[in-house]
């Protein structure tokens, strides 16, 4: 006589029954390994590596009282320091539905409205800008152990100053612009091919061709955070908040 498996037992067998086999064998396949080859090589990799990167010494007490000087400061130094391509920057937004998004793009400009940036309007960056006027930029700049995070509300620049931007800019940034269709499903790498030669050759024939979806932003900050890397992690993060017409600062826990 086989005698009926004892309670635990059969509700063990019942949830593993219960659980689609698919997902049980996707957990079992994203499962934690730690000997891995690829998480041995991310522990192999050093942070702030002295051959490579110098931590200089950072006092807040010395910082300005507005974030611009100060980001314009580090950003002098890091460009001195031969960071690569330390205008490029983490653009972070969300959708209607609240899901965040974030890719790289170009810093523009800096100056007493906030941090400037371009796009096509109808780039799902754009149309989530459209719907949510809010985004988050992430500098990180390795050689010096610095970073800048800003937050703050987006406006929209007016059409002759986005054309003004873009017409100032480089013909191959003219080019892509005309080829549009940013984010857009494409067909086929041949269909980028043939229309973008023929934004090449069109921006060479007329250099001051209006692409009417090109948009300027401003991040117009509420928040900027300063973050200066420290050999013995104690990090210096000094925050602005924005109050009334001013700014206070605050020192934040690494």
């Amino acid at each position: 006589m086989i005698e009926p498996p004892s309670r635990p037992q059969a509700q063990a067998q019942s949830q593993e029954q219960s659980q689609p086999r698919p997902q049980a064998e996707a957990e079992a396949a994203f499962a934690p390994c730690p000997s891995s080859e690829f998480v041995q090589a991310l522990r192999g990799l050093r942070v702030w590596d002295p051959q490579v990167s110098a931590l200089p010494l950072f006092d807040p007490a010395t910082a300005p009282a507005e974030p611009v000087p100060l980001f314009a400061s580090w950003f002098g130094e890091v460009v001195a320091a031969g960071e690569v391509e330390p205008h490029t920057m983490s653009l972070a937004t969300a959708d209607a539905e609240g899901r965040p998004d974030v890719r790289t793009v170009m810093l523009h400009d800096v100056d007493a409205r906030g941090w400037h940036f371009a796009s096509h309007a109808g780039s799902r960056k754009g149309r989530q800008l459209a719907h949510r006027p809010y985004a988050s930029l992430g500098f990180y700049w390795p050689l010096l152990g610095r970073a800048v995070r800003v937050r703050g509300r987006v406006t929209v620049e007016p059409a002759e100053v986005a054309q003004a931007d873009l017409h100032a800019r480089s013909m191959g940034a003219l080019a892509a612009a005309l080829v549009g269709h940013q984010s857009e499903v494409l067909s086929s790498y041949e269909e980028l091919e043939h229309a973008s030669e023929a934004a090449w050759a069109r921006a060479e024939r007329e250099p001051d061709v209006p692409v009417p979806s090109w948009t300027a932003y401003v991040v117009e900050p509420d928040e900027v955070e300063f973050f200066q890397g420290d050999a013995r992690r104690r990090h210096v993060r000094l925050n602005y908040r924005r109050e009334g017409e001013g700014w206070v600062t605050e020192l934040l826990w690494p």
